[in-house]
């Protein structure tokens, strides 16, 4: 795809299998969280969900409205991915190095190409093509130190018609003289960034100080002022990564209790704060966790990657006091926009400390868990009347492997666990975005871009 325009979004409905979330699977039973259509409608209008429930009511509530079926396709809320570097998207898989040699070797060179808006631009243009072929309505994006990073990301979202979230980068030490901004300047590009992004069309801004050892406290006092001045933005960054991070945080401010304390003491905690990873937490810090508000953006493909731990999923949302905690790609930190693989790498991840991580649960977090990272749970991440209509269809049949593995399914829950674990882009037939289709696989395949299996039938469930 070449920058979209988002086609009408005036009244239509969308027929196949729905899936919805009427509860947080964490809170109650797994199984009984979700509301699932074997034959079910959505009626989207004005960029909204009107209604959502078995098609025969649906469609009778709205004789008049046009009628798309997609069969025994499945309708969902769009992904939400709490946290991806869209400057890193043309060094994902980049071999070899763990968090800080990689940043030096990879991250840092390529990110000083965005010095040119036109790179950017076509850099946007990238990832935003491959969330949407990979069923992401919204992410939490981390732009680079350079404005017009920004302005080019905002103005290719702003072009498909998507909630999104991003920020310049605030990096005024130990980075590459081209990537290094000051206090102040940090201060008042973001500040004008603000001004003419937030809120135009559907973006939404992030203040973003890269990671503490790369902001002077001057700088990460100036983005406390920012955004106590700004509260209804975001903040995002990132915390207790890797061993050798936190050590070097350590040295950096020794008068910290622990890592978060450095941002806790700068007036960057709290609802609205995104934390990306969180793996090697104090119990002091998940304590904070738990009572400020701040989320976690757990990136399991990342972590695994690039070797740098285990997030405790259990002790951190499935627990008498949770955190807020969503899913994120991290790209390319992480290895895949899928978050297909996001899902199943959370999964493998909670395994291997022995716990068993729910599809409920998964989906949940990769939906109305990251919307609530952003404080958007309200907006978007569900397939329900009042919510934005973002919304994605799924080919439960993409891959000859996944349909026969779904012929021995017995419930819609072992579906969806089956797809967390072996699909990927193929699995997504359409994606939608204020009610305008943004991506279609078929259309696509049709300009010679990608083969298509024959889809089978998923009637039995």
């Amino acid at each position: 795809m070449n920058n979209p325009i988002p086609s009408t979004t005036d009244g239509q409905i969308l027929r196949g299998q729905t899936l919805s979330f009427r509860d947080d699977p964490f809170v109650c039973e797994p199984d009984n969280a979700i509301d699932h259509h074997t034959d079910g409608a959505v009626w989207m209008e004005d960029g909204m969900v009107r209604m959502v429930g078995a098609a025969s009511d649906v469609i009778a509530a709205a004789p008049d409205v046009p009628v798309h079926n997609y069969g025994d396709a499945l309708i969902m809320a769009g992904f939400v991915d709490c946290h991806a570097h869209f400057p890193q998207t043309a060094i994902i898989a980049s071999y070899g190095e763990q968090l800080l040699d990689w940043l030096n070797k990879y991250t840092f060179p390529e990110e000083q190409r965005f010095v040119d808006s036109g790179y950017a631009r076509t850099q946007a243009d990238v990832f935003l093509d491959e969330c949407l072929r990979n069923g992401t309505t919204t992410s939490s994006v981390y732009c680079t130190v350079h404005p017009q990073s920004v302005d080019s990301f905002f103005e290719a979202s702003s072009a498909r018609g998507l909630r999104m979230a991003a920020g310049k980068v605030l990096m005024d030490r130990n980075s590459p003289a081209a990537l290094s901004d000051t206090a102040n300047s940090g201060y008042d590009q973001s500040r004008d960034l603000i001004e003419r992004w937030h809120g135009r069309d559907r973006n939404i801004y992030a203040i973003t100080p890269r990671f503490a050892p790369t902001s002077t406290p001057e700088q990460l006092d100036a983005a406390g002022t920012l955004w106590r001045e700004h509260p209804d933005v975001l903040m995002q960054t990132h915390t207790s990564e890797n061993a050798s991070e936190i050590a070097w945080v350590k040295n950096l401010f020794p008068h910290a209790p622990d890592y978060m304390g450095v941002y806790e003491s700068f007036g960057l905690v709290g609802p609205g704060a995104i934390f990306g990873h969180a793996i090697h937490l104090s119990e002091r810090e998940r304590e904070l966790f738990r009572d400020s508000g701040a989320a976690i953006a757990h990136c399991p493909t990342s972590n695994l990657f690039i070797g740098s731990g285990l997030f405790d999923m259990q002790d951190m949302r499935d627990c008498e006091r949770p955190a807020t905690v969503g899913l994120a790609t991290d790209v390319s930190g992480g290895s895949s926009f899928s978050m297909f693989a996001t899902m199943r790498s959370a999964y493998e991840i909670a395994q291997l400390r022995g716990y068993s991580l729910h599809p409920a649960r998964a989906y949940y977090l990769a939906t109305l868990g990251s919307a609530a990272t952003m404080r958007l749970d309200d907006k978007i991440g569900n397939l329900a009347t009042g919510f934005e209509a973002d919304l994605i269809v799924l080919d439960l049949n993409s891959r000859p492997l996944i349909t026969q593995r779904v012929q021995n399914a017995d419930s819609i829950i072992d579906v969806l666990f089956a797809q967390m674990i072996l699909a990927d882009d193929r699995a997504v037939l359409a994606t939608y975005a204020g009610g305008a289709k943004v991506y279609d696989r078929i259309a696509e395949q049709q300009a010679g871009q990608t083969s298509r299996p024959e889809i089978q039938s998923a009637s039995h469930l």
